[in-house]
């Protein structure tokens, strides 16, 4: 299987022998009644677990439409189709196969790295089918990993359906651009799409700094320096703060993690570069507390000042299943006004939520029961889902209940 790979723990390039992937025929879900089964495939592959190799699990994942694969000890191998994991039809993985097939897409760095911290994560590319984000990890002493699926090209802004106001908020000389929602939600999506217009559109120098890269940018009308934590930088505060000696004019930091990361990027953000990043929160207002909460009391004045000052934009975002199969992007968009600066720096952040509903034509702004609503009206998700996704049920209840 020839492969590019690049780790955050480790080296970056691998290879071994191309042969042409199989496809692996038909899937059941987890569980001993099934419910789903995943499209079939038009072929199959031996079904001697001992034969199997990577480049067929890849190959059936891509081909039946999965976001992940997964591979555990006495489980077949399973993909995640449309939100749901579903098992290959293919014998339990035994500990010996399942090290025997893992290992294939390891460098030598990558394989001392996870005998040394019992995990790695990184990225690679097969030839001709896709790339992929990697983590490989111990459990209960047998290795596992799991597989994401990295779209080849990066999604056009326009044909993601993405909302204008998005591209609006970046129309700034510096600033903080948050997107924020739970692992699988799209982030990486929706902020490659954002990157990649702005490297079409603008004359400047991109840096990102990622763990692992996953989407590879081509220089457009900028110039792209993609960093990735381990090959390229020992750390993302490390990474950070020598950033500002090579000329940015926008940042992408995959993920604030952390105190520094997160005192770091605001520190760019205030001396004229636009910076975006990620943080796991399923909201918009509580990722404002999030970063906030992260410093220590006698700092948090200081911080929810300077936060009100260069905040440009926030999207919460998850992906909900539409009616009759796959999933819909519901965002919600935060955009501050004025008066939303004024609550952060006064600390009010209590009030933002009931601000973001006022004057939303002008700004651009909606929550996420409205984005849900919208979704709903269209008959693009369910009523139960609705409320399900919801992160104010009794709102949306209520709601459904006037018609609004």
């Amino acid at each position: 299987m020839s492969s590019h790979q690049s780790s955050g723990n480790g080296n970056g390039n691998g290879s071994g022998n191309e042969t042409k992937p199989s496809v692996i025929a038909g899937a059941t879900p987890n569980g001993d009644q099934p419910q789903k089964t995943a499209s079939e495939s038009t072929a199959s592959i031996n079904t001697d677990i001992n034969l199997i190799k990577m480049q067929h699990l890849l190959q059936a994942m891509v081909s039946q439409g999965a976001s992940d694969l997964h591979l555990v000890v006495n489980s077949a191998p399973a993909i995640r189709v449309s939100g749901d994991v579903v098992r290959l039809n293919l014998p339990a993985l035994t500990a010996e196969a399942s090290q025997r097939i893992i290992m294939q897409v390891l460098t030598e760095n990558q394989k001392s790295e996870l005998l040394k911290h019992k995990q790695v994560d990184f990225s690679f590319g097969v030839k001709n089918l896709a790339r992929f984000r990697a983590s490989v990890f111990y459990a209960q002493g047998n290795l596992s990993a799991v597989f994401r699926q990295i779209p080849s090209v990066i999604p056009e802004f326009e044909k993601l359906g993405l909302p204008k106001v998005l591209m609006e908020m970046c129309k700034v000389n510096n600033g903080l651009i948050l997107v924020t929602g739970p692992t699988g939600s799209g982030k990486s999506t929706t902020l490659a799409s954002m990157i990649d217009k702005l490297n079409r559109t603008e004359h400047c120098h991109i840096i990102t700094l990622e763990d692992p890269i996953e989407f590879v940018h081509q220089h457009r009308n900028s110039i792209v320096n993609q960093r990735e934590i381990g090959s390229d930088a020992d750390s993302f505060s490390l990474g950070l703060r020598s950033m500002l000696r090579q000329d940015p004019d926008i940042v992408l930091v995959g993920e604030l993690r952390d105190i520094e990361t997160i005192e770091a990027a605001l520190t760019i953000a205030e001396t004229g570069h636009i910076v975006f990043g990620t943080l796991h929160t399923n909201s918009t207002v509580q990722t404002i507390n999030r970063i906030i909460n992260v410093f220590p009391a006698d700092k948090q004045d200081q911080v929810r000042s300077l936060l009100s000052f260069v905040l440009q934009g926030v999207i919460a975002q998850q992906l909900v299943p539409k009616v009759g199969g796959g999933r819909q992007l519901i965002q919600e968009i935060l955009r501050p006004t004025m008066g939303i600066r004024n609550l952060i720096r006064e600390n009010k952040i209590h009030q933002v939520y009931s601000q973001m509903q006022i004057g939303q034509e002008e700004s651009g702004m909606f929550t996420m029961n409205q984005s849900l609503k919208i979704s709903l009206d269209k008959g693009v998700i369910s009523r139960d889902n609705a409320i399900n996704y919801s992160n104010n049920a009794e709102e949306m209840l209520k709601m459904l209940a006037n018609g609004k």
